[in-house]
């Protein structure tokens, strides 16, 4: 109270405050539920195949992997393209037409009648996942304030990462009903996303509005510019994932690699020249990005090596259902919210790099762990769970920390776009790391060799962990005057560039 007047600025301030945690809490819940529908469906049709399989009257697996392939491919090829998308035409739009498709894509998977029209249904879902990916992020950023930022994308990566990580377990006990279950259990949770999201979602959309003054943004995108960045990335994926069918020095996988590079390298060209790019030259010259972006891309590997390798290991040498395996994969999943959320204080302190690079090293020491446990008699206590345990741990620690560190090194109003080149450079690490892993394992007979063969993928996975480990290393922080500088200006606070610029709400 101040001269008789009651000083109401202060219950006002909380009430605000109040208000915006409760709409960020509800922008989170919604954003979170359709990026766990997606990176679900990266890993939770991995137990269905067999089923699938039989339905369609034992077809083989050579077609049968194209039900994964297909998705995997156009979904890494069209992160980036959409994440662009989004900051232009508004990342609402984005997010509820991503929703959209993605559901009745996933009806129409469940109803396919034969493998290659589910095949088609599967590439029709991976772009509707492709374009709600960026989308949700950088409707989460747009929405927190810029000091819970950091959280949020924290938050945002342990959901997706335990997702996908969970996505076996799901599926071992869908399948048990329906293979056509693991698709249609999408449809509802879209419809329920849908629903909350046209209630919760911000309908002004600050990004288009800001983007508007950008040059870059008042011209028409480069269309031509995104058809060869996916194609390209397309057809490097397809190279890494038929390179143990076709070998690697085929004509095929050769022709494919040559392919993806001379149309990357015309899509460089193109993006320095085109006043509206997919991918603006100066986000990679951002150190934080792109060193950022280049770990993603190696611990992702890692990460999809490691959840392919555990579960042919627990089926194909334990001989456990698909069910057992995906509750035997669980526990390390499980850990990945909490040291996600619990890194964050320790990498505002010491920085991101080394706070990822321990987790590296945490995640190589359970793949070092399974090279001297491994057993073919199974005794999942003594030779798989610490190994789980130590992977999870380690993924809690670097894959938040690594996809904050990128995502929030660019501009505001280029989070989606931002968002969608980690997410796809960690899409094509797992890529990359399944084709490693099929090219280490080969085809072995069982017993010792098969035994001989997964020891020597452990340690392959291990060395990868340690190279993305030490590719941390570089996302330097400095000790003072963090803030003037914007070379490290997100080593010290992941969201320092949207503070100063912050988000502001529309009338």
């Amino acid at each position: 109270m101040t001269d008789g007047v009651i000083d109401t600025s202060a219950a006002n301030s909380n009430t605000v405050g109040a208000q915006g945690t409760a709409r960020f809490a509800a922008v989170f819940a919604v954003v979170t539920a359709g990026i766990a529908m997606v990176n679900l469906d990266l890993f939770i049709v991995n137990v269905a195949l067999p089923s699938i399989g039989r339905t369609f009257g034992g077809a083989d697996l050579a077609s049968l992997s194209w039900v994964l392939n297909a998705y995997a491919i156009v979904f890494a090829a069209l992160l980036v393209p959409a994440g662009r998308a989004a900051d232009l035409i508004g990342r609402r739009t984005a997010f509820l037409a991503g929703v959209i498709v993605f559901a009745l894509a996933s009806a129409a998977c469940a109803l396919a009648p034969d493998v290659w029209l589910l095949v088609v249904a599967r590439i029709v879902q991976a772009a509707g996942g492709a374009l709600l990916m960026p989308a949700s992020l950088g409707l989460l950023l747009a929405a927190a304030p810029p000091d819970k930022r950091t959280g949020a994308i924290r938050g945002w990566t342990s959901v997706g990462g335990a997702a996908a990580a969970l996505g076996p377990v799901l599926g071992g006990a869908l399948v048990a009903a329906n293979w056509r279950w693991v698709f249609l259990v999408n449809v509802p949770i879209a419809a329920v996303a849908l629903l909350a999201s046209l209630r919760v979602l911000p309908r002004a959309d600050n990004s288009k509005k800001r983007a508007s003054a950008d040059t870059a943004d008042t011209v028409r995108p480069d269309t031509v510019g995104a058809a060869l960045f996916t194609i390209a990335i397309g057809a490097l994926a397809l190279a890494l994932v038929k390179s143990d069918e076709w070998g690697w020095t085929s004509a095929r996988v050769l022709g494919s690699i040559a392919v993806a590079a001379v149309l990357l390298a015309l899509f460089i060209l193109r993006s320095a020249r085109h006043p509206a790019p997919v991918i603006e030259p100066h986000l990679l010259r951002l150190p934080a990005f792109s060193t950022a972006t280049a770990a993603n891309v190696v611990f992702g590997a890692a990460f999809g090596a490691m959840l392919l390798m555990v579960t042919l290991w627990c089926q194909d040498v334990w001989g456990w259902s698909a069910l057992r395996t995906g509750l035997g994969v669980a526990p390390g999943p499980l850990l990945v919210p909490f040291f996600a959320i619990g890194a964050g204080p320790l990498a505002r302190r010491i920085g991101p790099g080394p706070v990822a690079a321990l987790g590296c090293a945490i995640y190589a020491a359970g793949c070092v762990f399974w090279r001297f446990n491994l057993s073919l008699v199974p005794d999942y206590p003594a030779h798989m769970l610490p190994g789980m345990l130590m992977t999870g741990t380690g993924v809690g620690l670097a894959l938040p920390t690594l996809v904050s560190a990128g995502v929030s090194a660019v501009p505001p109003h280029r989070f989606a776009t931002g968002s969608g080149v980690v997410t796809m450079a960690r899409q094509v690490g797992i890529v990359i790391g399944v084709a490693i892993l099929v090219t280490v394992l080969g085809h072995p007979s069982g017993g010792a060799a098969a035994l001989a063969a997964f020891q020597h993928a452990t340690v392959v996975i291990a060395a990868i962990a340690i190279t993305a480990g030490l590719a941390s290393l570089l996302l330097v922080r400095s000790t003072r005057g963090a803030r003037a500088s914007a070379a490290v200006t997100v080593a010290e606070n992941p969201v320092a560039a949207a503070a100063e610029e912050p988000v502001r709400s529309e009338p």
